[in-house]
């Protein structure tokens, strides 16, 4: 997946803009998009439906200056096309870890687990708090534990969203750089 890029809020402003003319009415429509591609993953059997979900919203939106002049129709339809993207390689990586994966490397997961330790202690408490509550439980659970952390943080879903995702880029790219220092 690409990590690199971040939804910025001018990129979401955007995405919005695109979707429909009125801000109610695009929000309407990011949620029914957001919500049908979730459920395309899980149907799939994707183990992380909403991480490919945001993969998905974020590669549609990076390439909105190329689409806005070109496409015409119904803008979900291009969702679900860069989602079957996604999805071909979502399962080529699936493929290539049983594949090329040799029996557990117990010293690297371990070096790994210390690694993310540190990088959620040098966050804040409140940002710490957020994506361990955030990425905790399954399904429906996951749900509703979300809705109750945006109303805790007096924030929209999808500002909680955004907010989870650059937390979990900025905790990535800590544990790659601890992993290299370390190993």
């Amino acid at each position: 997946m690409n990590k690199s890029w971040v939804l910025s809020q001018e990129s979401f402003d955007a995405l919005l803009d695109w979707l429909a003319p009125e801000r109610e009415q695009a929000g309407q429509k990011y949620e029914e998009i957001r919500t049908r591609l979730i459920k395309i993953f899980t149907c799939r059997g994707c183990y992380e439906p909403e991480d490919l979900t945001d993969e998905t919203i974020n590669r549609v939106t990076n390439r909105l200056t190329e689409i806005r002049g070109h496409f015409r129709g119904d803008q979900a339809r291009y969702f679900y096309g860069v989602a079957n993207k996604v999805h071909l390689e979502y399962l080529r990586r699936k493929q290539l870890q049983h594949i090329d994966v040799p029996e557990t490397d117990s010293s690297r997961i371990e070096a790994e687990f210390k690694c993310l330790e540190l990088c959620l202690d040098r966050l804040s408490a409140e940002n710490r708090h957020l994506v361990l509550q955030y990425y905790q439980l399954e399904r429906k659970a996951r749900i509703d534990q979300r809705k109750a952390l945006a109303k805790e943080f007096g924030i929209k879903l999808n500002a909680l969203r955004i907010r989870a995702h650059r937390i979990r880029a900025t905790l990535l790219e800590c544990v790659q750089e601890c992993l290299e220092r370390n190993l």
